[in-house]
């Protein structure tokens, strides 16, 4: 089938819209209609050069459609299902897996941050030349083939700009704070960077009911949109961050962020580190307060959960009121305009911007 997809074809060039062809889907794997698709750094870093990347890839990992063919031996959604999209579908029997840590799953290394599906099928091609699809998702296409585990059921009366930044940003953000940090009730928590995930970091702040909530951005849009998501406070990242609080998570990843996250930290509390940096960034740091003030640094990565179960979760709380999702969408595009939609992400316009379809 052609269809038309945002290629890749070099690092640090535009990327290119274009047709291109894609196969039907194989055993296990579903073929989903794009209707919508956030535009993620993680998209960014690799269009850039930032992250070192085999191409040519059709990028976009963030999204949402409708299921229109299904291969042999699927079972876990139907032609016509409304679906978020998962890039991080496990296998459901490794030991990371069996732990209930879906988001470490032992597949992921071999396949997902290979640009693979599970399968190891190459759908993609521009004539002879295979394409890989970054992430094993390459939203940013008429029409994308997934494993069903990367296709997730939800209530099909939710808007797709509602849904298309809910498989990552939302994911990442909201369960950062709620399962990574388990965030209790009455703390004090300071969020660098509100962008797509540091609003979502607020959310989940937010729900877990922490007393005070510091957003830290660079530019004013941001900090608007983070007192409008659940920010007490918001302050100027040149400015110092004040001491003593029980979290912070950066959603920036630099060296400096990182520093100032763990200078602001009250004795025992807790970084939680969410920002992706350049594959070659690395940060120093005293030691000695490790030990003394036993203060931590944690990872947390696609909101350190379990993406099969949270997802309808956090659609069912969009439903009822208490979790913002179409207030995430800043700025919307056709798929023609995919590098003007990179190019505000770069410049911090704030919020998410969205390929609609």
């Amino acid at each position: 089938m052609r269809i038309n997809a945002a290629v890749l074809w070099e690092q640090g060039k535009p990327l290119s819209v274009e047709p291109i062809e894609i196969d039907g889907p194989g055993p296990g794997e579903v073929l989903i209609e794009m209707r919508s698709a956030g535009v993620c750094h993680s998209d960014l870093h690799p269009a850039r050069g930032d992250w070192p990347m085999k191409v040519p890839v059709v990028l976009g990992h963030e999204g949402a459609g409708i299921v229109r063919e299904v291969g042999p031996n699927v079972t876990h959604v139907r032609v016509d299902d409304h679906v978020v999209l998962c890039w991080a579908p496990a296998c459901g029997s490794c030991a990371a897996c069996r732990d209930g840590r879906a988001v470490l799953c032992e597949r992921l290394d071999k396949v997902t941050y290979r640009n693979r599906l599970p399968s190891g099928a190459e759908h993609l091609r521009s004539g002879d030349r295979k394409i890989a699809p970054f992430l094993g998702t390459a939203c940013f296409a008429d029409y994308v083939i997934v494993p069903e585990e990367g296709a997730i059921r939800v209530d099909p009366t939710i808007a797709f700009d509602a849904l298309a930044t809910l498989g990552c940003a939302v994911l990442t953000g909201v369960g950062a704070a709620t399962t990574a940090a388990r965030v209790p009730k009455g703390a004090t928590v300071v969020v660098i960077g509100a962008g797509g995930v540091g609003l979502n970091v607020i959310q989940g702040a937010r729900i877990a009911g922490a007393q005070q909530i510091i957003a830290v951005d660079l530019h004013e849009r941001p900090l608007e949109l983070a007192r409008d998501f659940g920010a007490t406070k918001t302050m100027n990242g040149n400015d110092p961050l004040p001491r003593g609080v029980d979290f912070v998570f950066d959603t920036v990843g630099s060296p400096r962020t990182l520093t100032s996250a763990l200078d602001a930290i009250r004795k025992g509390g807790t970084v939680v580190l969410t920002g992706l940096s350049r594959a070659d960034c690395q940060a120093s740091f005293p030691m000695f307060p490790f030990v003394m003030q036993e203060k931590k640094l944690i990872g947390s990565v696609y909101g350190s959960g379990r993406p099969t179960e949270d997802i309808p979760r956090l659609a069912s709380l969009f439903q009822r009121g208490e979790l913002k999702l179409q207030e995430l969408v800043a700025r919307t595009y056709p798929l023609t305009k995919i590098n003007e939609a990179l190019d505000a992400l770069a410049s911090s316009d704030g919020a998410r911007g969205v390929i609609t379809w």
